[in-house]
């Protein structure tokens, strides 16, 4: 706790002027609610027996003294209330652009294991409760103490007997809220654990809400739904039970100390130990002493709500990178293309069976290279070892005789282009996403990569032509059309490596033919690296190789494989009913 809360306050040091201010305006609020008792005292035990015309100028003076520290609190107030609050979303800004660069750094693996809307509520809802903490926690914190010494000073002054009555209650109130302080510790992290699950359940309903209309599952959705948020109420009820207990226990306190007082000031009024004067000043500073009371039940739920959202900031901030930069990493620069696999293996961190073992492959500057093979033997996962998206196990892999964890990780894929299967295209126009492949372009080179893509003539089809919104996911898309904007931004990358990942297989025959020229006009001088699935698209490429999960099982030419009369014999024979 010692460390997440130095860490904490480290994020104020760019604001400390603000802070300082507002700490500033607080104490100076908190000094003027605690004059005003004074004053109200002074009228009630010495003006009011002047004579009328030294009362009455007496009370003038007072009337401008009270009026100018009414404007200086009133400042003070807006200032905490304004400039506090922008200090708290600036912080808030911080936070959240540090926790966005931290995800962007985090590799495949972190995110195999994530659910979306989880991370999405570390970086929405966590960081607006600890914003609200980090704006009102220091300055409800200050004016409270400042209040309630200043208040116990005071009243030991007036009367000693009526200040220790008053205050006799404060350990038990102290017991009494740090029990349920830890009650409340624990429902408001399983609150938040389940306010993550929603968010999670939400983000994957409404990304599949095809599929899920399509099969007119939505009452099934509905109900698995009802699960997540029959958990969260629970989690609700759960913190709000402690809460009620909190605040029903230390509102009662409060009351009970005025009793106490008027109790014990009417035995004082009885025995001449304290006069009336004393007991209504007495009697207003309870006002004063109890209010801060309600701010600290307030700040211990705020409390509560920002560290809890804190903690789990942190955890995220906690998770290292698996794959990041060497120290001594170069920049990998005039890339000609030769790949080399030396002895790779590779397995999941969460398996011990391993997808690839003892891989040796040497690839040439311009080859085009196919993989083909059953599902699950590692195809994939061979070329997201390339631009490592994972890391080797065992053995290297050297682009141009250098082993790729020897440079740097922004270079090295600067030198991969990838088009998937599974195109995806972010929400904005056409022209910004295939800007996405080199974001400095300009029009016209978008242009000519469209073209080479053969893209240009369909976009210039559209409404608004490159302008033209393709919606959520490029949604107003056919799966052809999606495909070649994804070449065009590879085309418009220009790398001397390619790795096309099925990228045809979820096509028509028409679209096929024109994406399949796309692919094979990006490939001409480059290092290619194809995944296939229809044997149909890989006839032409120099080398085919066949993965199992005992490795490279064959490889050769089209020709060579199927005159082998292997496994690539059998794969090819399932696709077409004869030899060609």
């Amino acid at each position: 706790m010692k460390e997440n809360l130095k860490k904490m306050i480290s994020y104020y040091k760019p604001y400390r002027k603000v802070f300082y201010a507002d700490m500033f305006f607080a104490i100076l609020a908190a000094a003027i609610a605690l004059s005003l008792p004074l004053i109200i005292r002074y009228i009630t035990s010495t003006i009011v027996y002047l004579e009328p015309n030294i009362a009455l100028k007496k009370i003038a003076g007072l009337a401008v003294v009270l009026f100018v520290l009414l404007l200086i609190q009133c400042y003070a107030k807006f200032y905490i209330t304004n400039n506090g609050h922008v200090m708290g979303a600036q912080i808030e800004y911080d936070m959240r652009a540090e926790i966005f660069s931290h995800y962007q750094k985090l590799s495949f693996s972190f995110y195999d294991n994530q659910k979306v809307g989880q991370l999405m509520s570390r970086i929405t809802s966590d960081l607006f409760d600890i914003s609200e903490l980090m704006h009102h926690g220091p300055e409800n914190l200050v004016i409270s103490i400042i209040k309630i010494l200043g208040a116990f000073i005071i009243l030991m002054c007036i009367n000693p007997i009526l200040a220790i009555a008053a205050f006799a209650l404060i350990p038990v109130m102290i017991v009494y809220a740090v029990y349920f302080n830890k009650k409340m510790e624990r429902a408001f992290r399983r609150n938040r654990e389940k306010i993550a699950d929603i968010n999670s359940q939400i983000e994957d309903n409404l990304a599949g809400i095809r599929v899920v209309k399509s099969f007119s599952n939505e009452d099934m959705e509905r109900k698995k739904f009802k699960i997540g948020n029959d958990g969260f109420l629970d989690a609700k009820k759960d913190s709000y039970f402690y809460m009620g207990g909190y605040h029903a226990g230390l509102e009662t306190f409060t009351t009970m100390i005025q009793v106490v007082v008027l109790l014990v000031g009417a035995v004082c009024l009885t025995k001449n130990l304290v006069t009336i004067n004393d007991l209504v000043t007495f009697l207003l500073y309870i006002s004063v002493f109890t209010d801060p009371v309600r701010v600290l039940i307030d700040f211990t739920e705020m409390f509560q709500n920002g560290y809890t959202g804190f903690e789990r900031f942190m955890e995220i901030l906690a998770i290292e990178p698996d794959i990041k930069d060497a120290d001594d990493a170069v920049e990998l620069k005039n890339v000609k293309g030769d790949i080399t696999f030396e002895n790779v293996s590779f397995c999941y961190e969460d398996s011990t069976e391993p997808v690839l073992s003892n891989i040796n492959l040497n690839v040439k500057a311009g080859s085009y290279m196919a993989l083909v093979g059953s599902s699950g033997a590692g195809k994939s996962t061979l070329c997201s070892l390339i631009p490592r998206f994972y890391d080797v196990t065992d053995g290297s892999i050297k682009i141009d005789g250098k082993d790729i964890r020897s440079v740097t990780l922004k270079s090295l894929r600067n030198q991969i282009g990838i088009v998937q299967q599974d195109v995806y295209l972010f929400v904005g126009t056409v022209f910004d996403n295939i800007r996405y492949g080199k974001p400095d372009a300009t029009k016209e080179e978008v242009i000519e990569a469209a073209k080479n893509a053969n893209a240009h003539d369909f976009i210039m089809s559209l409404p608004n032509g490159y302008e033209t919104d393709i919606g959520q996911r490029g949604i107003k898309l056919s799966g052809g059309q999606k495909q070649r904007l994804s070449i065009a931004r590879v085309f418009l990358k220009n790398p001397p490596i390619l790795i096309f990942d099925e990228a045809t297989s979820a096509l028509d025959n028409e679209s096929e033919k024109v994406v399949q020229e796309s692919l094979e006009t990006l490939a001409k001088n480059r290092t290619t690296f194809v995944i296939a699935h229809r044997l149909s698209t890989i006839k032409n490429a120099e080398k085919i190789l066949v993965l199992t999960e005992n490795g490279i099982e064959e490889e050769g030419t089209h020709e060579q494989l199927l005159e082998q009369g292997g496994i690539y014999e059998k794969l090819y024979m399932m696709q077409f009913a004869e030899k060609p």
